[in-house]
Order: structure tokens, then sequence, then C-alpha cells
């Protein structure tokens, strides 16, 4: 039997359409327990339902969202168990990330880092939580490359999503904003340095005050 041809234009509208939505519960624009209509979202993005239904099958596959009978779906409520097993993966991956960067980081290491923590610094200054999460995410990334193990990056790859998500609800704390960006200028000055087990230390340490961040925050 033949292939029927991709339809690559529906494809990447639900793309488009996942990111947005992913973007949205990352950002908390989406809170936990929200419903989701496919009807509202389609209108309220300009599209069909259909790239609608497939991005939230897309969700749901990766856990944000879950069924909620006949009203749709609802953004999965975070846990302190997930938010433990989250930050537990996210130490040990930070850890063996920042202690191969020291080991392994060339000559480039110095300016990619810089222009991370410049963003970071930026996005502080104009208090967007959208553009602080898209800098921490971008730093971290930074790290995984200068760690010269393309494994650790694919590793990453997954469980990141769900960082990314835990991130955004600490990064809304206001207050650890500017803590979570003094720690990651440690972890810098460790990496620049060549110190592998300052940087290793700063990174754990720096997980799992993140955690910490979480779980003190009122349900």
């Amino acid at each position: 039997m033949p292939l029927a041809p991709v339809e690559t234009d529906r494809q990447t509208l639900s793309e488009v359409v996942h990111a947005r939505l992913l973007d949205a519960i990352c950002a908390g624009e989406l809170a936990p327990g929200e419903s989701l209509v496919q009807e509202r979202l389609a209108e309220t993005l300009g599209v069909s339902r259909q790239p609608v239904l497939q991005a939230l099958a897309m969700l749901r596959r990766d856990g944000f969202v879950e069924p909620a009978g006949r009203r749709g779906y609802r953004v999965t409520v975070l846990t302190d168990e997930t938010v433990g097993q989250v930050y537990e993966l996210r130490g040990a991956l930070d850890r063996l990330a920042a202690g191969a960067a020291a080991r392994r980081a060339g000559p480039d290491a110095k300016a990619r880092l810089e222009a991370v923590m410049a963003e970071g610094e930026a996005a502080l200054a104009d208090g967007d939580t959208r553009r602080l999460i898209e800098a921490d995410v971008a730093f971290h990334q930074a790290i995984y490359k200068l760690a010269r193990n393309p494994l650790v990056e694919e590793a990453a790859a997954q469980p990141w999503r769900h960082i990314r998500r835990v991130m955004g609800l600490v990064l809304r704390e206001t207050r650890s904003r500017r803590a979570v960006w003094d720690e990651h200028r440690r972890i810098v000055d460790a990496i620049l340095a060549g110190d592998v087990t300052a940087a290793e230390e700063a990174a754990s340490r720096h997980a799992a005050h993140a955690a910490e961040r979480m779980l003190a925050q009122p349900a």
C-alpha cells in the first residue's frame, strides 16, 4: 500500500500551536488546573480545531495536560513529588555538564557564557517572565554545549521541557530572580577558572536551591 502524502502545512501549524500552548503553560498564562476547551483555544489562536486537537495530544503525551471529561483538557497540576523528580534529574545533569565544561571549555567559553549572562541581566531589568525563562534555558544549554559531550544535550532534551515549566513557576516569584542569576555567575566563574569541583558544587547547589524555592511557594 503506498503511503499517503505528508500534510506539511497542517503538521507545521500543529507544531506552532503546540509551541504557543507550551510557552503559555510555562509562563503561567495557562495556570495549573485551568480548563482547555478546544473551541475556545482555536478561536483565541485564530486556527481551526484540528491543529489544536493535535497540539493537545502532544502536550498530553508529555504530561503537560490531562483529560477533563467533557470539558476537554486541563493543565496538569505540578505536585511536590513531580518537582522533586524534575530537580533530582536536573541536578545530576547540571553537575555533570558544569564539571565537564570546566574541564574541557575552549577559548570561546568566556564570550559564550558572558553573552548569556548579559541576556539574563537584561531580562532581569525588564522583568519579563517569558524572556527570563528563555535566558535561563539558554544559560544551561550553553553549559551543555561547553561540556563537549553530545549525549548530555541529548539526555537533557526531554526533561528540560518539564524543567522549563517548573522554572517558569520559580521565576514568576520576583524575589527569586536575582538569586538565580547570582548563582549562575558563580557557576560561570568556576567554569572559566577551570575549577571542576567548584563548578560541580555550584551547579548542584543551584538546582537544589531552585527546588527549595519552588516547594516553598504557596499552593
